[in-house]
């Protein structure tokens, strides 16, 4: 699989650019600020409909301009299809698959396949347990499109609970039942979509596990043996998790149990403190966590082991998924860069984003594309090939 045409218009600093892409490592060179790390960003979006620098898309529009279109054309063994993408903030996306419009914008997912590597993948050890749910239904969408509409809907159940459980906190000390009976159907939505999220993520930690244990081992043959789990706030889906089972049906009964142990702490907090989105990917070194206790360098060993695991996942089920490297060799010892530039190698297409011509391995043949600032104030930026 690889990218042939991308073309954006009033996307981040870019008023307008086209670019004729082909197969092999394509390497994007320029100073800071000038665009580099978009042209990134809009393909990795265009793969899994989010942003790997932020979690809105307001940032994603130029300055003074409504919307931002990116557009691209994939080619995937002999098949081209092209993607178009209309981002406007606070409003839904709309999306054209090979010039036609599709209803959601979902519809698009899996054409491009992508795994990025950027210098916010350290927040994947050291971040919040937010950054590796992201990580896993990022990739869990990526080989399983069906699952972004799981996470649309579990979104909007927990949404639509939350907001009733700030009213169902006071109606109940009104003696007031219609609240309450309301919070028993939301219960069971907000049960019957995790159940299917929190299975679709064990799925994919279980063939994960030993492709990031590979992987660092790679990256850190010294280092003490990495391990993942699947972390739950529910102690039976936590223990089904732990041997890989992954029936829907027996999590969503944990998950309705545990409501009903949960209840009168929920309506205390006005949160919602069960489902998914309370859960958490566990990364270990030997017996410790590596949140807490790796190095700087086992820390970025465990954030390329998590993308490299996924890269080889991908790459397993068909063609490969195309490799994003975004400023990340400026980040990395000799070690390491080698160990990337490596599975770069083999890609059918890569595509780099840096800073100056020395963060590049010296004994890759690559296409340079040389980005220069020419007119700041129209957001245009000239693109010339080396």
């Amino acid at each position: 699989m690889y990218v042939r045409h991308l073309a954006l218009t009033d996307f981040r600093s870019w008023a307008r650019v086209e670019l004729e892409l082909a197969p092999g490592r394509t390497v994007f060179v320029g100073s800071n600020g000038f665009g580099k790390t978009n042209l990134v960003e809009a393909l990795w979006y265009s793969s899994t409909l989010g942003s790997h620098r932020v979690s809105s898309d307001a940032p994603l529009i130029r300055s003074g301009a409504e919307r931002a279109v990116v557009s691209t054309i994939v080619v995937n063994e002999g098949r081209e299809l092209a993607v178009d993408l209309d981002i406007t903030s606070g409003r839904a996306n709309k999306a054209r698959l090979n010039r036609s419009p599709v209803r959601s914008a979902r519809e698009i997912l899996g054409v491009l396949r992508a795994v990025l590597f950027a210098p916010e993948d350290l927040a994947l050890v050291r971040g919040d347990p937010s950054e590796r749910r992201r990580y896993l239904d990022e990739l869990a969408t990526t080989r399983r499109p069906r699952i972004a509409a799981v996470r649309s809907d579990y979104d909007k159940v927990v949404r639509q609970r939350t907001a009733l459980l700030k009213t169902a906190s006071a109606a109940r000390y009104r003696g007031d039942r219609g609240a309450l009976e309301t919070l028993d159907v939301w219960d069971g939505h907000l049960a019957a979509h995790g159940a299917q999220l929190i299975a679709a993520r064990v799925d994919l930690v279980s063939e994960l596990a030993p492709e990031v244990e590979k992987a660092y081992q790679l990256l850190a043959p010294a280092s003490r043996p990495a391990s993942i789990r699947y972390r739950s706030s529910v102690e039976a889906v936590e223990t089904e998790a732990a041997v890989g089972n992954c029936d829907v049906e027996l999590f969503e009964t944990a998950l309705l149990d545990a409501l009903i142990r949960r209840r009168d702490a929920e309506l205390d907090r006005g949160v919602c403190l069960v489902g998914p989105h309370r859960d958490d990917l566990e990364l270990r070194l030997g017996d410790q966590p590596a949140k807490g206790f790796a190095s700087h360098g086992e820390s970025w060993s465990m954030a390329l082991a998590l993308r490299l695991a996924a890269y080889e996942l991908l790459r397993a089920e068909g063609s490969d998924p195309v490799l994003l490297l975004d400023d990340v060799f400026a980040e990395l010892d000799s070690a390491r860069r080698q160990a990337l530039a490596q599975v770069a190698a083999s890609a059918e297409q890569v595509l780099v984003t840096a800073a100056v011509h020395e963060d590049i391995p010296t004994d890759w043949d690559a296409t340079l594309v040389e980005i220069t600032m020419q007119d700041s104030d129209s957001g245009r930026i000239s693109v010339v090939r080396s």
